[in-house]
């Protein structure tokens, strides 16, 4: 019996001296001590012995556990400070190495489009004006003349926090909220922000995204100072050898309205951009309704204005070539880096 576990004990010494991992000592472990390990096992032959031997081969087995306990946590912890140390070396670091160069921050190009929207406006005196994103049915639709039987008042359309409350549908409640706080002193202004529509986004639709609304109110204003104006803004944008056309249209806060394209690049060859036509539709405007100006406060038999509103992302997929709407809202950094 004894030499049987003097055989176990040296078997077992040397099979722990061949480990060379933590993983290595961890599977001699349960090769020893596990349920059907070599020293588990011999614990349950106990019951074999006669009663005057049990004694005895208990202490033996209890003295081997013991020794082999003792080796298995020495060399244990002589393979973790060895792991320790290599791990250690290899994460290193080097402070003498140069330094990687974090990549700068871009401006984002709709805000870009916007900053250069907004300063060609302002280079023609308008100024910048701003209103609240969660707006008052009042504002977004009735007071521009917008009948509550409009199908843009729909909840398939609009979306609605309360009855009489909605995340706004365009930016021209700005200009209702501007007439109402400088009547009856003239206006000229431009209303840049995001509006929500309840819309499915796809690679042309998005449900939140960026109008720049323009505005201006005083006497003997016509529309032939609204075509001047954009006229300007488009051959900025585009290049001043475009052309602007417009074409008759309805808007419920304007009259008369329009639509307004721009000459695509082609030169009237026709391409994808402008779908073959050889026209690009960019933004629609109109004389301000008389019903609007006087529900703001203003004389329309003195005063008279124009109105104008446009999709940012929109001039910008015309302007870049940009097929998807999508591209400006995924923070591709490849994308960002080429503005």
């Amino acid at each position: 019996m004894r030499e049987e576990l003097q055989k176990i004990a040296e078997e077992a010494r040397e099979r722990i001296a061949d480990t060379s991992s933590t993983t290595e000592i961890n599977q001699v472990r349960i090769e020893l001590f596990g349920k059907k390990g070599t020293i588990t096992q011999l614990s349950r032959r106990l019951k074999e012995f006669p009663p005057e031997e049990r004694p005895l081969f208990g202490k033996l087995v209890n003295d081997l556990r013991q020794e082999l306990t003792g080796v298995l946590e020495e060399r244990e912890e002589a393979i973790s400070r060895r792991e320790k140390k290599i791990r250690l070396q290899e994460e290193r670091i080097d402070v003498e190495l140069p330094g990687r160069k974090p990549r700068r921050g871009r401006p984002h190009p709709l805000l870009m489009l916007i900053d250069e929207i907004t300063g060609i406006f302002l280079g023609m005196g308008f100024d910048v004006a701003e209103g609240p994103e969660i707006e008052w049915d009042y504002y977004n639709f009735e007071a521009l003349n917008i009948p509550p039987e409009h199908p843009a008042r729909e909840m398939h359309d609009t979306l609605y926090i309360t009855e009489k409350i909605l995340l706004r549908t365009h930016t021209s409640p700005v200009q209702v909220r501007t007439m109402e706080e400088l009547r009856p002193e003239p206006v000229r202004i431009i209303a840049p922000g995001r509006v929500y529509r309840r819309d499915a986004l796809d690679a042309t639709h998005s449900p939140c995204f960026y109008q720049i609304e323009g505005l201006a109110v005083d006497e003997g204003i016509t529309f032939g100072d609204l075509k001047g104006i954009l006229t300007v803004f488009a051959r900025k944008i585009f290049g001043k050898d475009r052309v602007v056309r417009f074409r008759p249209s309805f808007f419920p806060f304007t009259e008369p309205s329009a639509e307004v394209d721009v000459s695509c690049g082609c030169q009237g060859a026709g391409c994808r951009v402008c779908k073959n036509t050889g026209w690009l539709e960019i933004l629609g405007a109109g004389s301000v309704d008389p019903r609007v100006l006087a529900m703001a406060g203003y004389d329309p038999e003195k005063y008279s204005g124009f109105a104008f509103g446009m999709g940012v992302e929109r001039i910008a997929m015309l302007r870049y070539g940009i097929p998807d709407i999508r591209y400006f809202y995924e923070n591709d950094y490849r994308f960002l880096a080429q503005f």
